[in-house]
């Protein structure tokens, strides 16, 4: 009781709260988990030069694309989303292994970084539509 509102962009949002403070407070957890990806691949013994080439990897993904939007969205989302490392972190936590560690490292550092340059998860319709809204040109 006693907030006020204001319509921005079709939706209520708190007096005093911008988008555009929204839009960095997001940018910086999305840059803090880059952070906190580069850090436990260091700290586990992850060889510096290999993290980017392991980088990289995460992007075989869009191979999904080639069967279509649809299949491209399921298969890119599959390795986006921070399910995938936060349960290969716990698993290899929890079992003493180095692999999955390492392997969440690479994810959690891709996805923030993605994420920081505004690159959502994908929407089946186009490789361009994003859960952060369109991306590019058109």
């Amino acid at each position: 009781m006693g907030d006020h509102y204001v319509l921005a962009r079709g939706q209520a949002v708190p007096v005093g709260v911008t988008n555009a403070a929204v839009a960095m407070l997001l940018r910086a957890e999305q840059l803090a988990i880059l952070g906190a990806g580069v850090a436990l691949w260091v700290a586990n013994g992850g060889p510096p030069l290999l993290l980017i080439p392991a980088w990289l990897l995460v992007d075989l993904s869009m191979i999904g694309y080639l069967g279509g939007p649809r299949l491209g969205a399921i298969t890119y989302n599959a390795a986006h989303n921070l399910a995938l490392p936060l349960a290969l972190l716990g698993l290899g936590w929890w079992g003493g292994m180095g692999w999955p560690v390492l392997a969440a490292a690479v994810f959690l550092a891709h996805i923030g970084l993605d994420r920081a340059l505004g690159y959502g998860l994908k929407l089946p319709t186009d490789f361009r539509d994003t859960h952060l809204g369109r991306i590019g040109k058109g």
